[in-house]
């Protein structure tokens, strides 16, 4: 029990990790309904790409003006990525190619513009993995209203994005803009990212995209309720991984990087709810594959 208390309660009263908890629970809330929606659609690859796309406006931001710098070039270069991005798919390009020149053209950027730096290996790697545990009160401000801006923006478009999830053709149909919508859509995957990626760090913000969406799909059959559940897979992660980073470096003085800690937690998480998953359904004499389980949601849907 004391274990628990120092590692779970005891460090949260200290400010660095409370603002890094903080940090980690806005995007906890927008990523339990971007990242669901993302799910639904299958774009982690697009999703990918943006993640990817958005570094070099980090790069030049960064570079630039320092932390306070890298909000706007991020910010900027994620928004043209997403237009960029979602006019190349809905041109007829394929969309698999379209994420590839976008991925590697403007992360090559990113690339060129550190190696112009002294540090070098120390600047790219507090861009690429985060820096979650000194972030300050600005910083936190700025994700909670980058998430803000993400989340109402796909809230306002809720009922055209579910139902472009599962039947494209008819919400076209039926007068939705699909291609707003994707702008919406992919516009609100970057500024997710550029509010994550100063927590988690570039190369780790998909899994905050990805994952809750997947472990509320593994764990509900019901529409509704896959949004509250990825955002709480996100933030029981959040919590217990920075438990873990601070217990061990604390006590066993193993210096754990509170981003990939956090994002290892929540895989981890997703493991352990498929290995329940199948458990139960073998247990009911059942063997659902993962497209029977994306079926059996847009059917009670």
């Amino acid at each position: 029990m004391d274990v628990l208390v120092s590692w779970f309660v005891e460090p949260f009263s200290l400010p660095f990790m409370a603002r890094a908890l903080g940090m980690l629970l806005a995007l906890a809330v927008v990523a339990g309904v971007v990242g669901v929606i993302v799910n639904l659609r299958g774009l982690e690859f697009i999703s990918d790409g943006l993640t990817h796309a958005v570094f070099p406006g980090i790069a030049i931001g960064f570079v630039a003006g320092g932390r306070d710098g890298l909000l706007v070039g991020a910010i900027i270069t994620a928004l043209v990525a997403a237009v960029v991005l979602t006019l190349l798919t809905r041109s007829g390009v394929a969309s698999d190619a379209a994420i590839a020149i976008v991925l590697t053209g403007f992360f090559s950027v990113g690339v060129l513009v550190v190696s112009r730096q002294t540090d070098y290996a120390g600047q790219l790697d507090a861009l690429l993995f985060g820096r979650l545990l000194t972030v300050t009160d600005a910083d936190l401000w700025r994700t909670v209203a980058l998430c803000a801006v993400a989340l109402v923006a796909v809230l306002a478009t809720l009922p055209a994005q579910l139902y472009r999830a599962f039947d494209a053709r008819g919400s076209e149909a039926s007068g939705f803009r699909p291609l707003v919508n994707d702008l919406i859509l992919n516009g609100a995957i970057a500024l997710v990212v550029v509010a994550a990626s100063s927590a988690v760090g570039n190369l780790l913000v998909l899994a905050v995209l990805v994952v809750p969406g997947a472990v509320g799909r593994l764990l509900t059959r019901r529409l509704w309720l896959l949004f509250p559940l990825g955002a709480a897979a996100t933030a029981l992660a959040a919590w217990i991984g920075l438990g873990i980073g601070f217990g061990v470096s604390v006590d066993d003085g193993l210096s754990l990087p509170a981003g990939a800690t956090v994002v290892l937690t929540l895989v981890s998480l997703y493991a352990i709810v498929l290995l329940a998953r199948l458990g139960v359904d073998r247990v009911r004499g059942t063997r659902v594959p993962a497209a029977a389980i994306d079926r059996r949601v847009e059917v009670s849907a």
